[in-house]
């Protein structure tokens, strides 16, 4: 089931831990194949069975002499999911830098991907969209791996009931409240277990396709800006900007995506500013202009950079001597 063990066998991994049953079968799928690895939990404290999970991810931690890193998070006021998965990544990537990990290791599998794609497509995707994750992608400093996207929840559960393994169940999982719940029981579930062989090649036709329509770019990120050199095709800039953002919590909207097509500058969700400037395109949080000393504003000018752009650069003056760099 575990793909390229070879190469997890050569770096130092983190698997990110829920004591659900997808992570569980993955912890006990790397032992089984000798691949060295620590795991990291979040406890988001809103289920009570929460501080159970976490105990478990010790005691299997303490058995087999892993680090088990634990973060309690302060409660999420409002868009839970997303707020989570913000939380979630700034946990890992704390210990990717402070422990050296060189990949981050999660659970996703083949109906997850198929869950996303069925979502995209009902709210209007092209061909990369649709595909979704990938086994594995560069991110800063770290690779992101699932090494589990070609396997069905159903082999899993099967593998852990076998091996007696025991894991937990997460409630909200059956909460159709949330439409991705929805999905999975009306669409997903019933689709796998009919055309399970089909769709995964589907998804490997979908793969090999992306990789012929996209070029790819390297984001490299200072701070909290992030830019990369354009490949002077909008379609592989903007699926470059999209996944960029993803891995930041935010969700492009079909409009901002009309916007990124014809406009020079574009604010998403209030929250960041999207640049194409030349030969580079800059993706930064979007800060409202104050008033800016009379140096700033031309060296602004005579770097050219967009206004919208400005009111981040005057809080990063690191940002600033490297935008200097680059566009002069």
């Amino acid at each position: 089931m575990l793909q390229n063990k070879k190469l997890l066998k050569e770096q130092k991994n983190l698997l990110a831990f829920s004591a659900g049953g997808d992570s569980t079968a993955l912890f006990f799928l790397l032992l089984e194949n000798n691949i060295s690895f620590d795991i990291a939990i979040v406890d988001y404290g809103v289920r009570r069975q929460s501080q159970e999970e976490v105990t478990y991810a010790q005691e299997l931690a303490k058995k087999y002499d892993l680090q088990c890193f634990v973060h309690r998070a302060k409660r999420i006021a409002s868009n839970f999911e997303s707020n989570a998965r913000k939380i979630r990544y700034d946990f890992f990537e704390t210990l990717i830098k402070e422990y050296n990990y060189t990949i981050l290791l999660t659970a996703h599998h083949l109906g997850d991907r198929f869950e996303w794609m069925l979502m995209q497509f009902c709210k209007g995707a092209g061909c990369a969209e649709l595909t979704g994750m990938q086994s594995i992608s560069k991110r800063n400093g770290y690779t992101l791996y699932h090494p589990l996207l070609q396997v069905d929840k159903s082999d899993l559960l099967e593998y852990l009931h076998k091996k007696n393994i025991r894991y937990f169940e997460d409630e909200s999982n059956s909460d159709e409240k949330y439409k991705r719940n929805s999905f999975r029981k009306l669409h997903t579930t019933p689709l796998l277990a009919k055309y399970k062989e089909g769709i995964k090649r589907s998804f490997a036709y979908m793969d090999y396709d992306v990789e012929t329509l996209i070029k790819k770019v390297e984001i490299q990120t200072y701070n909290k800006l992030a830019y990369f050199q354009t490949t002077h095709s909008k379609r592989s800039d903007i699926y470059a900007i999209d996944k960029y953002l993803k891995s930041q919590g935010h969700i492009i909207s079909a409009k901002e995506r009309a916007l990124l097509k014809t406009e020079e500058a574009v604010v998403l969700g209030r929250k960041y500013i999207v640049v194409f400037h030349k030969t580079f395109i800059f993706i930064a949080p979007f800060v409202k202009s104050e008033k800016m000393d009379k140096k700033f504003k031309e060296q602004m000018r005579m770097l050219k950079i967009e206004p919208k752009l400005r009111g981040y650069l005057a809080l990063d003056a690191e940002a600033v001597v490297l935008l200097s760099s680059l566009l002069q």
